[in-house]
């Protein structure tokens, strides 16, 4: 289980109770044209197409560590929602200290209502951006539990704005 949005949490890395570790991410999104879109990265080492995500940040609620990510790697600022819209799984095989060892991963999903771009920020220089539509943002990720959380974004964003 996810921990409650308002736990500051103590530690970077955080093993749930399913021995998953604990992730989160920014799913930006803005307007543009009547058109609804969502902000997609690249990732540093691979290049794939990826939400702004990372790691819990102690002393931060995992919403906080979330909107801190969306600022590191795509200089974006805007309103973050409280609760995550959801979550999605994935496995990275190259972990440990040999980068021998297989991780599980459960990322919880945090809506960021983008308001601007700042100039710099940390990663600029090292990943691509782009803002697409839902769809084809879902076509873009690898992962199946991602594609239909972002698949089913524009009915999240249409009954929380009415």
């Amino acid at each position: 289980m996810i921990p409650p949005s308002t736990t500051l949490m103590e530690k970077k890395k955080n093993r749930l109770d399913d021995g998953r570790y604990l992730q989160v991410a920014a799913l930006a999104y803005r307007v543009e044209h009547d058109d609804l879109q969502v902000l997609l990265v690249t990732s540093r080492r691979t290049r794939r197409w990826v939400l702004p995500k990372g790691w819990p940040i102690p002393g931060k609620t995992l919403p906080e560590a979330a909107k801190q990510e969306a600022w590191e790697e795509a200089g974006i600022k805007g309103h973050i929602q409280p609760e995550p819209v959801g979550c999605y799984f994935y496995q990275k095989n190259d972990m440990g200290k040999n980068k021998d060892k297989t991780g599980l991963f459960r990322v919880a999903v945090y809506a960021l209502a983008f308001s601007h771009q700042e100039k710099n920020w940390p990663e600029c220089k090292e990943r691509s951006l782009e803002w697409v539509s839902p769809e084809i943002a879902a076509a873009r990720v690898r992962e199946p539990d991602l594609q239909k959380l972002l698949a089913a974004f524009p009915a999240y964003i249409a009954h929380k704005n009415p």
